[in-house]
């Protein structure tokens, strides 16, 4: 294994984390701003308004969109395993 073959292994890798906890991040951002705008219009200042949505969007995204995380993490493992049955 070369430089090379190592900075693609981990580029994979960091693809593979972004993609897969890009929708609940995603999700937990969006509702954020929204609740965060809100509270600014109202001049509620409570902090634990937040985490509610938060947590139910965030299990939402994983649960509509958890056979994409699957699929981009089985693909990333079958790569790693080729790589390892010949010999990188």
């Amino acid at each position: 294994m070369n430089e090379a073959d190592a900075m693609k292994l981990v580029q994979d890798a960091i693809w593979s984390v972004i993609v897969g906890s890009g929708p609940a991040v995603t999700a937990a951002m969006i509702v954020g701003i929204v609740i965060a705008l809100v509270q600014a219009l109202t001049q509620v200042q409570e902090a634990t308004l937040t985490f509610v949505p938060k947590i139910l969007a965030v299990f939402a995204a994983l649960l509509l969109l958890a056979p994409l995380a699957a699929s981009q993490l089985m693909t990333f493992t079958e790569q790693v395993y080729a790589r390892i049955e010949t010999g990188f």
